[in-house]
């Protein structure tokens, strides 16, 4: 399958009343200069939507609030202020942690997306007014008869249709993406030029809305721990760990294995877990044969356009994780739920509850979450 090409985006409309959901860092706030140049009536909304540690020093909402009131002043645009933080939690963290009681690792942006950014937010801008909303992700918004598409930026290390994949058409209708046509060095330039103070801000690699921590201590203040052994593929016990929920398949850090009698001089990495006994199951070595599979079965499946591209056996690309080069597949089948799909390589490093998002040259189709994976 040849690789994605990157067609032209959709042509400009008059101006229009947008909210451009202001986060403190740079990517919205030059989103949202890019606007202002086109002629549209812009306004910023900032979000807050965590209030558990307020005065831990985790979650700096204060330094971002700051630093989008310099954005909103230095571009003489408007900024509001919205809680969701009620919303987020029923809508985004409870499933998180659900899915993390289950053994899984569930992927919170994805849900934060859909449920807040492109939803709770969307609604609320509607209400004001706004024609519509816009953020500062890395993805394309292409127009067609048959509706709106969602399409893969040209800066392809920071496309993010991966964490957009669960969109419908409505939000897409009423959504921007002024960053599209850019590459995120474009972008800090930009920045830099027209004097804004949070040009050099570091990206933000936390969890949506939470903020950056150690993740294993933040998990631990929602999530008891639940002992049990770390083993073999052949059952041999070499270690106890804190709870299976605390890791993740493909891990390497953080297992606490010494030396074992016998065994080789290689790194171990997790490979499975199993939830009925509270295992995790362990192998050696960067290649090992467990930690591959081609077949995925995945549930809580989600197209964009409502319905599904084809009739299966359906020959796409998809990626399993952020970043991840556009994999050839072959989705076998699928019911109104569910999906089983065929890689025409091994992938490494399936795991439960993250997504699986598919392609078709340059468009997002849509995806599902990763329930098991086979030879």
């Amino acid at each position: 399958m040849s690789d994605p090409q990157i067609t032209v985006t959709e042509p400009r409309v008059g101006p229009e009343r947008l909210i451009v959901g202001l986060s403190g860092g740079v990517d919205s706030a030059v989103a949202a200069r890019l606007l202002v140049d086109e002629g549209h009536q812009v306004e910023g909304l900032f979000m807050k939507n965590w209030e558990e540690d307020d005065t831990d020093g985790h979650c700096a909402a204060a330094e971002d609030l700051a630093d989008a009131r310099a954005v909103a002043e230095h571009l003489g645009i408007p900024l509001r202020t919205v809680n969701f933080a009620t919303e987020y939690w029923d809508r985004v963290f409870e499933r998180f942690l659900a899915e993390h009681r289950a053994g899984r690792t569930p992927n919170p942006d994805v849900l934060c997306n859909s449920e807040i950014k492109f939803e709770s937010f969307l609604d609320h801008a509607l209400t004001l007014g706004a024609t519509g909303i816009a953020t500062g992700h890395y993805a394309r918004r292409r127009t067609g008869r048959d509706g709106h598409h969602l399409c893969l930026a040209v800066d392809s290390d920071k496309d993010q249709t991966y964490f957009l994949h669960r969109l419908t058409r409505r939000q897409l209708g009423r959504s921007r993406f002024p960053l599209a046509g850019l590459r995120k060095g474009e972008v800090r330039r930009m920045a830099q030029r027209i004097g804004l103070r949070n040009a050099a801000k570091k990206d933000s690699t936390g969890i949506c809305f939470v903020g950056e921590r150690r993740f294993r201590e933040f998990l631990e203040r929602f999530l008891p721990r639940t002992p049990g052994p770390i083993e073999t593929p052949d059952g041999a016990v070499i270690g106890e760990h804190r709870g299976i929920a605390f890791f993740t398949i493909g891990q390497r850090q953080g297992l606490g294995i010494g030396g074992v009698r016998g065994s080789r001089e290689a790194p171990w990495f997790v490979a499975r877990k199993d939830p009925a006994r509270q295992a995790l199951i362990v192998v050696q070595g960067t290649d090992h044969p467990l930690l591959f599979s081609r077949v995925v079965t995945a549930t809580d499946l989600h197209w964009i356009a409502g319905s599904p591209p084809g009739d299966p056996p359906y020959p796409c690309r998809a990626r399993l994780r952020h970043r991840q080069p556009l994999q050839d597949c072959l989705i076998l089948g699928y019911d109104q739920h569910r999906c089983q799909v065929r890689f025409d390589r091994p992938q490494r490093a399936v795991t439960p509850g993250q997504a699986i998002v598919f392609y078709r040259a340059d468009e997002c189709l849509g995806g599902a979450v990763v329930d098991r994976a086979g030879s």
